[in-house]
């Protein structure tokens, strides 16, 4: 089978997120099909950018092979944006579109998170007499709309909810990371035998990837350990520092718990992470601290290093629709017990039993929890922590997943 998967910001290992195409069309290769990722040359989620000077290049990273398509560079979420992103779907019309027709797919996906590429993607399924497959990252145009308080009639959502709308009703197969999006898609264009050919898979990660011994920077270990000479109890987090991760009501939380012995750490990057160190106060630097972000290849030795892991979620209508994060699961591989807020239409912490959820923008209830956390023997916190391993890899193995897409291709299309 070929496949052409297109996600304007697949990344990779080595260049950073988003993992899930790397994956994906790694494991598929391994099973015999020929697969290409066309991805953007820039993306604000990626670490490193790939070097092109043509306006299409191939590329292989780590056995995997990329068409990147060359884009301008943008920060934050304004015109430079969407310049970016329109950027990337006209050339699907041309050299990009072409060299996808030349390799004349058998299935082509339609991932990036934003909907307009479905447009190009549906005219080249239909010249090469391919499938199309609609995934679903999040909901858009409803998440910028609501995180950014747009009108349903501002141009960049009125034309994105008109190519989602379109996604639904002309796509052969819809495969969706979230758990609860039937419902919503039908109300936007997915026929009733939609359910036919609706799918859930999520995220998930590759158990024999997660390695614990790896060297950490010196600034990291040497924090950790210091921490734990003095017989310290660890609560970690790891990953951006951004509005919607919501450290602010970490750095509360603590404040409201009266050990003295509880540590937080705070690992990755972000852009709220410059305002939230200048306004800590030095009763707050004595108890929390903050490291730089380290590659994917080395996260999991600092979670395992950990005593409790947290992240907090903002309360919001999103979630309704489920949540599917990669570093949710990179927590419960850990084998660490989880102490969250978050109400969500699923919860992994919960449904596996590895740790606590409590309500988002309830600090208090989140200090309790952490500290009945902490109040338990080391044996406690591990029998968490291993049923959150054993629910990943069950559930959430990107092998089994892989499998589970290839099935679906495989499967007729009901119109």
């Amino acid at each position: 089978m070929k496949i052409v998967l297109v996600n304007h910001y697949a990344g990779s290992p080595e260049t950073g997120m988003e993992f899930r195409p790397y994956y994906m069309a790694r494991l598929w290769a391994e099973a015999g099909h020929k697969v290409i990722i066309v991805a953007a040359s820039y993306s604000h989620l990626r670490n490193k950018q790939p070097q092109i000077v043509a306006d299409i290049e191939e590329q292989q990273i780590e056995d995997v092979n990329y068409l990147f398509v060359k884009t301008n560079t943008y920060k934050g979420n304004g015109l430079g944006r969407i310049k970016n992103m329109l950027r990337f779907t006209v050339a699907l019309y041309g050299k990009a579109g072409g060299y996808i027709k030349k390799f004349n797919p058998d299935v082509i996906i339609a991932s990036s998170t934003y909907p307009y590429e479905i447009l190009p993607l549906k005219r080249l399924a239909s010249k090469c007499k391919a499938r199309l497959v609609f995934e679903v990252h999040d909901l858009w145009p409803m998440s910028p709309q609501l995180l950014g308080r747009y009108s349903k009639w501002h141009p960049f959502i009125f034309t994105m909810q008109c190519a989602e709308n379109y996604a639904y009703r002309h796509s052969d197969t819809i495969i969706s990371l979230l758990p609860c999006t039937l419902e919503h898609m039908l109300q936007h264009g997915l026929r009733r035998m939609g359910s036919v050919n609706w799918h859930y898979v999520p995220n998930g990660i590759l158990p024999e990837e997660i390695v614990f011994n790896r060297d950490l920077p010196n600034e990291h270990s040497s924090l950790i350990a210091t921490l734990k000479e003095q017989g310290c109890l660890l609560v970690g987090y790891a990953g951006s520092i951004g509005v919607a991760n919501n450290i602010d009501m970490l750095i509360e939380t603590r404040r409201l718990i009266e050990s003295n012995n509880i540590h937080f750490i705070i690992m990755g990057k972000g852009p709220e992470k410059e305002r939230i160190i200048a306004q800590l106060s030095e009763q707050d630097r004595k108890y929390v601290h903050f490291l730089d972000a380290v590659p994917k290849t080395l996260v999991a030795s600092f979670l395992h290093q950990m005593d409790v892991l947290t992240m907090v979620w903002n309360k919001s209508p999103l979630y309704k629709y489920g949540i599917s994060a990669n570093k949710l699961f990179d927590y419960m591989m850990a084998a660490k017990p989880i102490v969250q807020a978050l109400e969500a239409g699923n919860d992994p912490v919960m449904e596996s039993g590895c740790g606590i959820s409590v309500e988002p923008g309830d600090a208090g209830r989140l200090a309790l929890a952490i500290t009945e956390m902490a109040a338990l023997s080391q044996a406690e916190r591990q029998a968490f922590g291993e049923k959150g391993r054993q629910f990943v890899v069950e559930h959430h193995n990107y092998r089994v997943l892989a499998e589970k897409c290839i099935e679906i291709f495989e499967k007729p299309v009901y119109n």
